[in-house]
């Protein structure tokens, strides 16, 4: 999608479009699935996105031209790559699941942390003698591309905190059903869109680098909140939600655009790629941190049904526990993220 569009406005509009329908993704989710779980078995879940991705196929048969020769490129495809970056990042989070579940010191939890290492160092000496490896390393000599990177990681680990955070503060603290637990998410989505002038305003009034640093200090600030807000009700929670939406929108559209800008015309693609694997990556991380840290504070097994009031405070304490860790390193690897970026004002309209 990243090559369709050469000019740089009408680029970050379409990512605009893309950002909002991929978040409108996240909250419909729940809802949708909440709504068909209350009149089928979960298992139709798994067939839902078929028609889905058929309708896109179509789509994109139809409404993408096809690429020119000459911005292609022919290298072989990385699959011992690809296997190594998956066992990396599912050992490493699955080291977080079992710590808790097996404890930190326990046989599969060491062996998980270890083959994590291992399947990194393994991923990292392969794709610098890969003659076509799956993501050149030498890209992230160039500091934008690491900043960036690193800062749509941060961002993506707000999101997916919050996210699951608060389906499970929704539904087991609140006993809302899974309907009204993803319907309370709605803000994001109408934040998503209504944010539109105010990150690009922020990029192009002060440039990339203060943009994002300003995003960054709304997921901090909204992270913050939510330690406070959690015991506060829904009104305090939803006016986190927003300021962190705010913060998403600013720093996911900046950042996907330096990206892509910092790679040469025929290799935009990997920026592109790069850019999702930052985001996948960070939500991997995300969901598994605020899970781990939740069931560390609070307890292994949520139980079904009404909560006492003992477990729910318990619950609300590990709650600030974890969004007031969140709101540190958020805070501090977007913001280090930022600080590699230039000062392109990259959303103004040609002349």
């Amino acid at each position: 999608m990243f090559r369709l569009f050469e000019d740089k406005a009408l680029r970050m509009r379409a990512m605009t479009v893309m950002i909002v329908v991929g978040m409108s993704g996240f909250v419909l989710g729940p809802v949708l699935g909440g709504s068909v779980l209350t009149h089928v078995r979960w298992e139709w879940l798994l067939v839902v996105n078929a028609p889905i991705a058929l309708i896109a196929c179509v789509g994109v048969r139809l409404g993408v031209p096809a690429d020119r020769p000459e911005d292609l490129t022919d290298d072989v495809l990385d699959l011992p790559g690809a296997l190594l970056s998956v066992t990396t990042i599912g050992l490493a989070c699955y080291s977080l699941t079992s710590g808790v579940e097996h404890g930190w010191l326990s046989a599969l939890t060491l062996a998980s942390i270890v083959g994590a290492v291992l399947a990194a160092v393994a991923f990292v000496r392969h794709e610098r003698r890969s003659a076509s490896p799956m993501l050149d390393l030498g890209v992230f000599s160039d500091g934008i591309v690491r900043g960036a990177s690193i800062a749509q990681i941060g961002t993506s680990i707000a999101m997916a905190s919050v996210m699951f955070g608060l389906i499970l503060h929704f539904q087991y603290a609140y006993g809302w059903s899974p309907v009204r637990a993803g319907l309370a998410n709605l803000p994001i989505i109408v934040t998503m869109i209504a944010a539109t002038p105010v990150s690009e305003w922020l990029a192009r009034r002060f440039g990339h680098r203060i943009a994002c640093l300003v995003g960054a200090a709304f997921l901090a600030g909204s992270l913050a909140g939510l330690s406070w807000g959690v015991e506060h009700g829904y009104v305090a929670i939803a006016a986190c939600m927003v300021l962190m939406t705010v913060g998403l929108r600013t720093v996911m559209t900046i950042c996907a655009v330096a990206l892509v800008d910092a790679m040469p015309s025929n290799r935009t693609s990997i920026g592109a790629a790069l850019n999702d694997t930052a985001q996948e990556v960070g939500t991997s991380v995300g969901t598994a941190v605020v899970g781990t840290l939740i069931a560390a504070l609070v307890t292994t097994q949520l139980p079904a049904g009404t909560w006492g009031s003992d477990l729910v405070a318990s619950f609300f304490h590990g709650e600030r526990i974890t969004y007031a860790l969140l709101a540190i390193v958020v805070g501090v690897v977007a913001a280090g993220g930022a600080l590699t970026l230039t000062d392109s004002h990259a959303t103004e309209e040609p002349v």
